[in-house]
């Protein structure tokens, strides 16, 4: 039996990409770590052990999935990041700083048991869930 020991990375097709990796490296504090050419069209972000794949539409990647995503066709339903121990106002303050809309935190199921979290979405619409990492 396979054993999962955690997100590898996701790949997430954008026609926004500058607005992306602001989003992902300034707000949400990912480092970019590989770039390849415009024409493939891949940008590489660091998040804790995983990766976030950026992949432009109208690249060659891109072009293997089909049309841009849209309103009525993302192309994920949501992925959750695991946050280092902190408030949940510090995390709501640093959003709203970067008008980035809030709802409440809640308890919800994930990888290591219940935690709190919180979705926001990112410029494409795709749906972040940020949960706090639970002391011990």
């Amino acid at each position: 039996m396979l054993k999962i020991a955690g997100i590898d990375h996701i790949v997430l097709r954008t026609t926004k990409l500058s607005e992306t990796l602001h989003f992902y490296s300034e707000i949400l504090g990912c480092k970019i770590e590989r770039e390849t050419s415009p024409e493939i069209g891949l940008t590489q972000l660091r998040a804790g052990a995983a990766l976030i794949d950026l992949v432009t539409v109208d690249s060659q990647l891109g072009e293997m999935g089909g049309g841009p995503p849209s309103s009525g066709e993302n192309n994920l339903d949501h992925f959750c990041l695991q946050l280092t121990p902190t408030t949940e106002e510090s995390i709501t303050e640093h959003l709203n700083n970067h008008q980035i809309k809030t709802g409440k935190f809640s308890p919800r199921y994930g990888a290591e048991g219940m935690g709190n979290s919180i979705y926001i979405k990112d410029p494409e619409g795709n749906t972040v869930e940020l949960r706090i990492k639970q002391y011990g």
